[in-house]
């Protein structure tokens, strides 16, 4: 942890100042974004743009004090570093259409959502054992066909990226009209629905597997994904290579993006698990659900800078029939506010709420609620600071916590 923590430092120093800015990030960039970081890595080590090669990356830190609602206050820290190599295989080497991306991560930190009692996860940046973790995050090849209406990706990557992916820029060819993340709440629910927690690959368990995008028009498209579905029966994907044994995840996602005056998307998706399936005395052959999201840009100040405020809201919903996975039914949504703050036209601030109907046979309670508020400052275009209050009044692990209060202080660094 000690050369992570040296080597963040040093590139917070060095590359935390992006030549582009960034107005307002997503809490955690490595749920979210298939390419991280600015490239600003890639420049300060001279590689040429016209090589197709882009080297960037982040490195994020917090702390999470627990105020209230357990036995005792717990202090917890976690630390993720995220180094990406990305190649347009076209420029490179003239293979039309092609691209291809690796990523590395290292992990170092605590339970800090099962300390606090929390089930849904009030901190997306931490999750299952092993806590300390070095790992391939991505290997995957891209071709694009048909002037980019027909692609596949193959590889080791996270379907989060592809699907469910609330959390994904808002379609808009306005440039004052900018939107690139819908929030900077930093709860697990954001990045994974919580019906689909257990099946889907994603954060930091990336899985191997395909996707296919259809997009016939600009503003719809159609994703279809068949991934390793070995992380039900709780193996650490993200740390294994691929398996091929009977346990398949399939999902298919179709959306539709507008960029009006008032730019939204909305998609909605199907999926299914394969195998057997056990978990608290419950067996089950196969389990699926569907689900759906959407968000839009509710309000827009007017302004003639690149800068504009707006005000955007999210929602999103969830069913699974499964007996084995560790919620059935999940309801969420949120609100944000960009460039809103005089002289601070690339800060953000914004609430959520997530409520989840919690798996009978595996908790005691009948449901979680939470409730997020945040608000994220750039300190520089590449360095952003960002404090959480999180709320859990009746935490599902431990139905002794109630009335659970949690402060999240984190470090964002692109590079």
């Amino acid at each position: 942890m000690r050369w992570t923590l040296y080597f963040c430092l040093l590139a917070a120093a060095t590359f935390g100042f992006a030549d582009d800015p960034t107005y307002g990030i997503s809490s955690n960039p490595g749920a979210v974004n298939i390419t991280v970081g600015t490239g600003a890595l890639g420049r300060r080590l001279k590689i040429p743009e016209s090589s197709g090669v882009r080297l960037g990356g982040f490195w994020m830190c917090d702390g999470n004090p627990v105020l209230s609602g357990t036995d005792k206050k717990q202090f917890t820290g976690n630390n993720l570093l995220i180094l990406d190599l990305s190649i347009d295989l076209n420029q490179a080497m003239h293979w039309k259409g092609g691209y291809f991306g690796t990523e590395f991560l290292q992990f170092n930190g605590q339970a800090t959502n099962v300390d606090a009692g929390c089930a849904q996860g009030f901190n997306s940046i931490t999750g299952d054992p092993p806590l300390n973790r070095s790992e391939l995050y991505q290997l995957w090849i891209l071709q694009k066909f048909c002037d980019d209406k027909f692609s596949i990706r193959i590889g080791k990557t996270a379907p989060i990226y592809h699907f469910n992916n609330v959390s994904k820029p808002v379609p808009t060819e306005n440039a004052v009209v900018f939107i690139p993340s819908v929030s900077g709440l930093i709860f697990t629910p954001l990045f994974v629905n919580t019906t689909l927690l257990g099946a889907i690959g994603g954060y930091y368990n990336s899985v191997y597997g395909v996707v296919a995008t259809m997009a016939p028009i600009k503003e719809a498209y159609i994703n279809v994904g068949v991934f390793d579905g070995n992380l039900a029966k709780g193996v650490q994907t993200g740390l294994k290579g691929p398996h091929f044994n009977g346990y398949y995840f399939s999902i298919m996602e179709v959306g539709y993006g507008w960029a009006s005056a008032k730019p939204g998307i909305a998609a909605i998706g199907g999926w299914y698990q394969s195998g057997r399936l056990k978990n608290a005395g419950q067996v089950q052959t196969g389990t699926g659900g569907f689900y759906f999201f959407g968000s839009q840009a509710l309000w827009i100040k007017e302004s003639h800078t690149v800068s504009q405020g707006n005000l955007s809201g999210f929602v999103q919903f969830g069913w699974n029939n499964s007996r084995t996975l560790p919620m059935n039914l999940y309801i969420g949504g949120g609100l944000s506010g960009f460039a809103l703050i005089p002289k601070r036209p690339n800060d953000s601030f914004g609430m959520g709420i997530a409520w989840s109907r919690l798996n009978r046979h595996i908790f005691e309670r009948h449901s979680e609620l939470m409730l997020q508020a945040y608000y994220q400052m750039a300190i520089t275009n590449a360095v952003f600071f960002e404090p959480v209050l999180s709320y859990i009044p009746n935490p599902g692990i431990d139905a002794n916590h109630s009335n659970v209060c949690a402060i999240t202080a984190r470090l964002t660094v692109l590079f």
